[in-house]
């Protein structure tokens, strides 16, 4: 079924191709923008996760008060409570907090890399192999971070958005030159 297929069918219309080149490129633009400077942009993402754990965390805290008769209020409490504290320690520390959540990312990585090369042959059939390789590069990424660390927490968290922004970008481009009935 091809898009317009799909976009009939759900009574909604892709956007035009000029929105998705546009789209395209100032997500590469963005991108190129953040890999100039990963270790600044690492910092204000710290940042940024600080106050949204903030407010997540608020909210929390206000959800429990209003629907105190649920049940969990106490673990509201708390939850919302550690919501709050990351989120400071990130906005007043993010050097501290961008170090830890690239620690993280490196153990979630190297976890995450190892469970699908396990899943990888239960599912050879289905295309395991892909999964193999997928997993080979998250236990080399998460290797990579872990075994740089502490250097790597300074950029690993910038790269990375950057290197995203550019490769969503990329396919955006991509989406939008394809011809319209070879869409998927």
């Amino acid at each position: 079924m091809n898009t317009r297929t799909a976009s009939r069918a759900s009574g909604l219309t892709p956007p035009p191709s000029w929105v998705r080149v546009l789209l395209g490129i100032v997500l590469i633009v963005v991108g190129i923008v953040v890999l100039g400077d990963v270790a600044v942009t690492t910092l204000i993402s710290a940042m940024v996760i600080g106050i949204m754990a903030i407010v997540g965390g608020l909210f929390e805290i206000i959800h429990a008060f209003w629907t105190k008769g649920w049940g969990g209020f106490l673990w509201q409490i708390v939850l919302g409570a550690l919501y709050v504290a990351f989120g400071i320690v990130l906005v007043t520390q993010p050097v501290s907090g961008a170090l830890i959540m690239t620690y993280v990312l490196g153990l979630l990585l190297l976890v995450s890399g190892v469970l699908r090369v396990f899943l990888s042959f239960s599912r050879w059939r289905d295309a395991g192999w892909m999964m193999l390789i997928s997993g080979i590069f998250g236990i080399l990424a998460g290797l990579i971070i872990l075994t740089g660390f502490p250097w790597t927490g300074l950029w690993v968290l910038g790269a990375v958005l950057g290197i995203d922004l550019i490769v969503h970008g990329a396919a955006w481009l991509g989406y939008a030159f394809l011809p319209a009935g070879s869409r998927i």
